[in-house]
């Protein structure tokens, strides 16, 4: 009634205006684009074009559980809460209220997606996938409408396709779930998730359609504390860095319809890919591959593997090549690093390399037998170890530092700091805010001088065998750890001879 009114008096005025002989075409033009603009900004506040991503899929995830490796723990627990909605009846029966849900907390490429996908196809659910993002707009009362009616479209998909669950998954849930009061500007954040509370705490045992809703973030720190009280998100499972079985596992599965050379070990792969998530091992299968395809290879054998490693780890190798001079120093410099990583950690150099990939002129690969997660103060010494002996080397063999070793130092300096704020120095247990700047950067100079004196006297010890590995390098560009080992081992032959 009001447009066809409005419709009927700006029909009245075109008239008059028109009787009276003035120029109607730029009021016309003007009208027009004003016409457009508030309808799209009217569209766009009432949220008529937020559709979810998969608006027109209802089929269920063919993604299984059997699909994802590294993470038994984890699926474990899932799939202990998951029996919650399959077993509805028996759960009402013992008055059980239902599982509303869950939070996948973890890393990024830890497989927190693919698990909530494998959990869509364990109960037999409609899967919807969403972003945070998607449910934050400038308008007030955009991201409330946005929650409310994902929640309709999930029950409506389930009863379009006779199922009795549906599953709404919210990647990055930390830009909806943040803690409340943050965003003074406007409530907009706010507003976004007291819907979404709403909507969990509205979820019954007795309602036709159960909806589960499975949460994704690698900052569950800054969620807010409302959102993962029980009866909201009742479980939170830690989908965590694959341990070296689990690493082993992925391996597996992302090879299984490749073909791969027999040299390849992929026990020995997995010690070499230390915290790789899992999206990590599958680039790294992947690049192995390819890598295979451009050497015209009917296999993937070690060699594109090993090659496929150092680029994911460090990116592609780069065009620029020091000159002799330069390319000399960095030389020394990771033969001083893979020296003392054998001396405090024997077996553990896999790759020294001069080739320049990404911001690094060159590097050593290092890896342990064993994955830690508790470190020891020797353990952190050594590192330390490690770290300063590339410049050290530079210092004794060629008579100076190079700004090379900046990223070393830095390191250096963190493992220092975490000597001392784990109460593992002269100091004891201290406190952050309240250790004395001086104290702090004396101790941490000590810690170091430490460990560089006894630096100097391995690279002293070794000065013969740094030259030769040197010489190795600059024709040869790489070395891999067990010819490296090789040398070392005839190096200290002769000297026990001598």
């Amino acid at each position: 009634m009001a447009k066809d009114l409005g419709l009927g008096v700006g029909l009245a005025a075109v008239i008059f205006l028109a009787f009276n002989g003035i120029n109607l075409l730029p009021i016309l033009f003007l009208g027009g684009i004003g016409y457009f603009l508030f309808n799209t900004v009217s569209k766009q506040a009432l949220g008529d074009n937020f559709s979810i991503s998969n608006k027109d899929e209802i089929k269920v995830p063919e993604v299984d559980f059997s699909d994802i490796g590294g993470q038994d723990t984890a699926k474990n627990e899932l799939l202990e809460a998951l029996e919650f909605v399959k077993s509805k009846d028996k759960i009402k029966k013992l008055g059980i209220r239902p599982l509303k849900g869950l939070m996948l907390s973890g890393p990024p490429g830890t497989g927190k997606t693919l698990m909530a996908k494998a959990a869509a196809h364990y109960i037999d659910s409609v899967f919807i996938s969403t972003s945070g993002s998607e449910f934050i707009e400038m308008y007030a009362g955009v991201g409330a409408k946005r929650v409310r009616k994902i929640f309709k479209e999930a029950r409506d998909k389930a009863k379009k396709s006779n199922k009795n669950n549906a599953i709404i998954f919210i990647d990055e849930i930390d830009v909806l779930g943040g803690k409340r009061g943050k965003s003074s500007s406007h409530m907009e954040y706010d507003q976004t998730l007291n819907q979404l509370l709403v909507e969990l705490d509205g979820i019954s045992v007795d309602d036709q359609v159960n909806v589960l809703v499975v949460g994704a973030t690698n900052r569950i720190d800054i969620l807010d504390e409302a959102l993962l009280r029980p009866g909201r998100f009742d479980r939170i499972v830690k989908v965590d860095l694959p341990d070296k079985e689990g690493r082993e596992h992925i391996l597996k599965i992302h090879t299984k319809n490749k073909p791969i050379a027999d040299d390849v070990d992929l026990t020995q792969l997995a010690k070499e890919t230390f915290r790789f998530s899992g999206a990590q091992l599958e680039s790294l299968s992947n690049e192995a591959a390819i890598m295979a395809m451009r050497a015209e290879a009917e296999k993937i054998n070690r060699e594109h593997f090993k090659e496929a490693i150092d680029k994911v780890m460090m990116g592609e190798k780069l065009n620029r090549r020091p000159n002799i001079e330069e390319l000399k120093r960095v030389a020394y410099h990771e033969v001083g690093h893979a020296l003392l990583g054998e001396v405090v950690n024997p077996n553990s150099v896999s790759n020294i390399t001069i080739t320049s990939r990404g911001k690094a002129l060159g590097y050593v690969r290092h890896n342990p037998e064993d994955d830690y997660y508790l470190q020891t103060i020797d353990y952190l010494k050594n590192q330390i170890a490690v770290l300063v002996a590339g410049s050290l080397v530079e210092e004794e063999i060629l008579g100076n530092r190079s700004t090379g070793a900046s990223n070393d130092f830095e390191k250096a300096i963190k493992v220092a700091q975490q000597i001392i704020f784990s109460g593992m120095s002269k100091l004891g247990v201290v406190g952050k805010d309240s250790l004395p700047g001086k104290m702090l950067h004396d101790t941490i100079s000590e810690i170091i001088n430490e460990q560089e004196a006894i630096v100097r006297e391995e690279i002293k010890n070794n000065k013969d065998f740094i030259h030769k590995v040197v010489e190795i390098l600059l024709e040869e560009e790489s070395i891999i750890g067990d010819e490296f080992r090789r040398l070392l081992t005839e190096e200290r032959k002769e000297d026990n001879v001598a």
